[in-house]
């Protein structure tokens, strides 16, 4: 048995064991007396009787050691700023946050909302809550003031912090008329606001309301606020998934066993150490912002860099310059932004130094082989997928070279990890698949590991039934995608269960029809949804970006394109795969993050109403496809 599988198997066969020796890599007020309390499954409440603080844990324990050290580095290429906070100065900033939310009358367990662009003060504002034992809820900035309405009336927030604006591409987006109108929507009414002000736009304030955070600040120079130390099952923090329609889904996450996760991760999954530096270039308002910008680097001391900007502003170069100024050892990225970067003049790749980078980690979408050997060739460093949800908080499957070096296999996010009691199960039967190569619903067995979700906010009834109770015959977590597990124990996310083609009987994932239309040379990027047909029940539909679109202006440039996919897809996959229309688009529709929006566009190509779209990036891009399809 390999040293990364004896770790796993105790992890699975002796867990309580395994986490009470992880759980010595953070600093606890009063030890914890029980490891795992299961006996009201699937709720697991993990180190009972153990009280700590996720913000001591994130700050304060380092300032013995390395009280200079730079701890958060803020660089916006929007507004052409750079600053580095020391952990010393990190310390004072949170407390200053940290004394105007109590003066605001914030208390333990207060939820505070926070709906902020990527700027130093919106992690002030989570580590303060954390410090205080507030319940953050982290919006994204600029979502729409409808969705953001029902958040607030979901987590009814004591205070919300904000700002007059963000900046994407260099040009403000307000974020203050987004707020006024989704308090106004809002049943619920937060007593405060609290506002960072960066001249970005005229900010009105409402009297008795809304507070500008530099008089706050300037009101608690010198403040000095303890940590509140809180039971390990304390709310850390709520955080919506994205995409939710209806009532808000808000992942619950709680305080010691996320410490405890993330600190794991940083060591046996990251090989990270204090000192070294890590830059994810994702944002706060999803769970990759919240473990890998704001936590898991700041528990691991490191420095961790917080970057506003878009990948290619002012150059394609400018995340490589980064790495290069600070000498950065960690970079956490999407499959989507590689895939900007490789339309772009690939001499950018070679004009910084990057050797200090030992690796570059890929989430939130799958990563196609094609994406990741561009990569990995154009930077000669390992290329780590990984795979997770909001819901779990970190990895689920990936490598932990920390345990044992592991060869990366493109197309496969990896192994399951430590804690996670991986199966493949039989939609129809429940039955678990152990023979390689079986395709089934990747399903985790409960307990959920530290770090995962302990139940939807206030719902715990939709949290059982939306996650538990969907496999037949047994209770199980389900991911809602379709995988297959090699041999070798890497396991291929084959698409969401919910976005499987039934094609005159044959079931289909779009995952294996995109791989396939991704692999001819003139496709970049590609999404398939299944469509409506009287006929066959659905039909596969695609929308594909290509690399070159000279001449595609002109039908038979398109037709001649569109033909050679389609017989592609024939030759690798049968003609049941092919698809019954492959349409060329300039850009895709996806949220902020990168994720691609299906549904919106199995939706448009039905005809139907795309639903709340305040997560799109590039609004246009749906209309694009409007257009084509003739909706």
């Amino acid at each position: 048995m390999t040293r990364y599988a004896e770790f796993y198997r105790q992890s699975i066969d002796q867990r309580d064991n395994f986490w009470a020796t992880q759980a010595r890599l953070i600093d606890w007020q009063t030890p914890p007396q029980q490891v795992c309390d299961y006996s009201n499954p699937p709720f697991a409440n993990w180190f009972v009787g153990g009280t700590t603080n996720l913000c001591h844990n994130a700050v304060d324990r380092h300032l013995a050691d390395r009280p200079d050290q730079a701890a958060l580095v803020a660089i916006s290429t929007e507004t052409d700023t750079e600053r580095s906070y020391s952990y010393r100065e990190l310390h004072t900033e949170v407390q200053r946050m940290a004394a105007s939310l109590l003066a605001l009358g914030v208390k333990k367990g207060d939820r505070v909302q926070i709906y902020m662009p990527m700027v130093a003060e919106a992690a002030f504002a989570m580590l303060a809550c954390a410090r205080i034992g507030a319940v953050h809820s982290v919006v994204f900035g600029g979502f729409a003031s409808g969705s953001l309405a029902s958040r607030i009336d979901d987590a009814e927030p004591v205070v919300i912090v904000s700002a007059d604006a963000g900046s994407r591409g260099g040009k403000a987006v307000a974020y203050k008329p987004l707020l006024d109108e989704a308090i106004r929507l809002a049943s619920h009414k937060p007593k405060a606001v609290l506002l960072v002000d960066r001249g970005l736009v005229p900010l009105q304030l409402e009297a008795g309301r809304d507070h500008l955070w530099s008089e706050l600040r300037a009101q608690h120079m010198d403040a000095e606020v303890a940590c509140e130390w809180v039971a390990s099952s304390h709310i850390s923090y709520t955080l919506y998934t994205s995409g939710t329609t209806g009532k808000p889904k808000g992942v619950q996450r709680d305080t010691g066993g996320y410490t405890v996760a993330l600190a794991a991760s940083m060591k046996h999954i990251f090989q990270a150490r204090p000192g070294q530096t890590f830059f994810t270039t994702s944002d706060i308002g999803w769970v990759v912002g919240h473990s890998y910008i704001i936590y898991g680097p700041l528990v691991a001391g490191m420095t961790t860099i917080m970057y506003e900007g878009l990948p290619t502003r002012p150059d394609a170069g400018i995340w490589w310059s980064i790495v290069e100024k600070y000498k950065v050892t960690h970079m956490f990225s999407a499959p989507t932004a590689v895939r900007v970067l490789k339309k772009q003049d690939p001499s950018w790749l070679k004009k910084y130094d990057i050797s200090s980078l030992k690796a570059l980690w890929l989430a939130g979408e799958p990563l196609d082989e094609p994406t990741a050997q561009w990569i990995s060739d154009a930077l000669q460093i390992p290329i780590i997928d990984n795979y997770w949800q909001t819901e779990t908080g970190w990895p689920i499957l990936t490598l932990a070279n920390g345990i044992e070096q592991q060869t990366t296999r493109f197309g496969s996010p990896g192994k399951a990890m430590y804690g996670y009691n991986v199966k493949l199960i039989d939609e129809a039967t429940g039955e678990e698949l152990t023979e390689p190569n079986q395709k089934g619903v990747v399903a985790i067995e409960g307990p959920l590991p530290p770090g995962c979700m302990q139940t939807i906010w206030r719902d715990d009834e939709r949290f059982v039934s939306t996650y538990w109770n969907t496999i037949p015959g047994r209770q199980i977590y389900s991911t809602f995608d379709w995988g297959i597990r090699d041999a070798d124990g890497y396991y291929f996310i084959l698409g969401r269960t919910d976005d499987v083609i039934n094609v005159a009987g044959h079931r289909l994932g779009t995952r294996e029809i995109e791989e396939s239309i991704s692999s001819h040379p003139n496709i970049a990027e590609v999404a398939v949804v299944g469509v409506a047909d009287s006929v066959k029940g659905q039909v596969a539909m695609a929308f594909a970006v290509p690399r070159d679109a000279t001449g595609l202006e002109h039908d038979d440039a398109r037709r001649k394109l569109e033909g050679e996919v389609m017989k592609q897809v024939d030759g690798q996959l049968g003609a049941v795969a092919r698809p019954s229309r492959v349409f060329f688009v300039t850009a895709l529709p996806k949220t902020r993050s990168g994720k691609m929006l299906r549904r919106a566009l199995q939706a448009v190509a039905e005809g139907r109403d795309p639903g709340d779209l305040s997560a799109m990036e590039d609004p246009s891009a749906l209309q694009q496809v409007r257009t084509l399809v003739g909706a």
